[in-house]
């Protein structure tokens, strides 16, 4: 699994964990729910660390405990 699949799947995830929709999401980070979705559905397949975090403080967690997982920890590098 690649890093943008990762970083989606999680995404996914936390919207599941703590009962969000994607428009609440929105609200609570400030990030437009169109970005959101171009995440979601591969249209942005590369979203920047300003947007995880801000992303990250509308779940209410660190980014710390957005990248504290074992499919993160299991990711390939990128690059060979």
């Amino acid at each position: 699994m690649g890093t943008y699949t990762t970083v989606k799947n999680r995404i996914l995830q936390l919207l599941g964990e703590k009962n969000m929709s994607i428009h609440k999401l929105a609200i609570e980070s400030a990030v437009a729910p169109s970005s959101i979705k171009n995440i979601l559905y591969g249209k942005s397949q590369n979203p920047g660390i300003v947007t995880i975090k801000m992303l990250c403080d509308g779940f209410g967690i660190t980014l710390i405990d957005f990248f504290d997982t074992q499919e993160f920890k299991n990711l390939e590098q990128e690059i060979k």
